[in-house]
């Protein structure tokens, strides 16, 4: 089978599908429409054993090797974010204030493209590819319901990728080691005691406890943090207060942690915002998720297997190494059970304007990238099969 020339001859399909799901997103939790279009490419192309999610708005699908063999998954996920579009582009989005600005629609169409070669040619393959499309990964929760609703029943090992906006095309990434970061998400609320604004010794202000929480934290990054351990933490919400003339009875705020490993981070700032409040006459408690882990390219025959097929197929001057990045990704719940590896393809190109970053209203792909991601996440999961096929192993 050439992957690459298979690619290149369903390059028409996978930019068309690209530009159908890219003007029709749809945000975290409500992609019914686009999981049910997905489920009807897939059955166009002739593969019948599909499953909607009985827990979420995803689907798993197998097609099903003419050998006996392991089990590899290939992941996409769908959902769009809450940005009013403006890449001017003919196939802009067509619902207000709702946007593919991550990506997600070009990681649909590459798999659809990778689904469309693999069943047409499954008699090759020595086992069996798992096609989990997957909901709301922009709150890292969509790979956690799809683990529980068993996409990853019977499966050996999975891959994913991402189209990255500051990375130029067409370079590809499948760096070894940390490649995005632990997230925690959370909350601190802020007790304090309302007043006449004219009589702030009178009430307990939760704004000014607040702010000096906020400082406060930022001053555990700074200076109690080891700095060759990075983290982030980040408030991105504040709320609190009844009235401009009113002395603050509370403050509710909300925020992320970044880092590579948890370490103690919530058990610091617990002690942090706990004893500023007291500090100021207040109380204030924390309440702290661990959201997603690190995603770690730790499986070396993984890694090397990835690296490999892109120097195969396009040469080895298209590896490149990003560095790791304090974003997250919910792929690395999937990692946390099972084999996997994960790659960047780049898709800047400043010759054609297309320089936004991942999460900008003006977010776009050098669409040239598209058929090379699905020549190498098919190129991956046949050469996984056949590496691992029972007279092979």
């Amino acid at each position: 089978m050439d992957v690459k020339k298979l690619a290149e001859e369903a390059e028409s399909y996978i930019v068309e599908r690209r530009r159908y799901y890219h003007a029709r997103p749809e945000l975290t939790c409500e992609e019914k429409n686009t999981r049910d279009s997905i489920h009807r490419d897939l059955e166009a192309l002739g593969i019948t054993d599909i499953r909607d999610a009985s827990n979420c708005y995803g689907l798993i699908a197998t097609i099903h090797g003419g050998k006996p063999g392991k089990t590899i998954a290939l992941r996409a996920d769908i959902d769009a974010l809450s940005f009013q579009e403006e890449t001017g582009l003919p196939f802009a989005s067509c619902e207000a204030g709702k946007m593919h600005a991550c990506g997600h629609d070009c990681h649909i169409a590459m798999l659809l493209g990778a689904a469309k070669i693999l069943q047409a040619h499954r008699e090759e393959l020595a086992g069996n590819v798992r096609l989990i499309i997957q909901p709301a990964e922009e709150i890292v929760a969509g790979a956690n319901w799809m683990i529980e609703d068993g996409a990853l029943e019977g499966v050996d090992a999975i891959y994913g990728n991402h189209v990255w906006g500051t990375l130029d095309a067409p370079y590809v990434d499948f760096s070894p080691g940390s490649r995005m970061a632990y997230s925690g998400r959370f909350d601190i609320y802020v007790n304090g005691m309302s007043a006449h604004a004219a009589n702030p010794h009178l009430g307990a202000d939760a704004i000014t406890c607040a702010a000096l929480i906020i400082d406060n934290l930022q001053r555990y990054v700074s200076r109690m943090n080891d700095p060759l351990n990075p983290l982030v933490l980040t408030i991105g919400t504040i709320e609190g207060g009844n009235r401009f003339n009113a002395v603050a009875n509370r403050v509710h705020m909300e925020g992320v942690t970044r880092a590579y490993s948890a370490d103690l981070h919530e058990k610091v700032m617990r002690q942090i915002i706990e004893n500023t409040a007291k500090a100021m006459g207040m109380t204030a408690t924390l309440e702290y998720d661990d959201v997603v882990a690190p995603v770690l390219n730790d499986d070396d025959e993984l890694t090397q297997l990835a690296q490999d097929v892109v120097t195969r197929l396009y040469g080895e001057e298209t590896l490149t190494e990003l560095p790791p990045m304090m974003g997250s990704e919910d792929f690395a719940n999937y990692a946390a059970k099972i084999p996997a590896v994960f790659g960047f393809l780049g898709c800047r190109n400043e010759a054609k304007g297309i320089v936004y970053g991942n999460h900008h209203e003006k977010f776009d792909v050098d669409e040239s990238i598209l058929p090379r991601g699905t020549a190498i996440m098919t190129q991956f999961a046949v050469d996984y099969l056949a590496k691992n096929a029972p007279d092979q192993a």
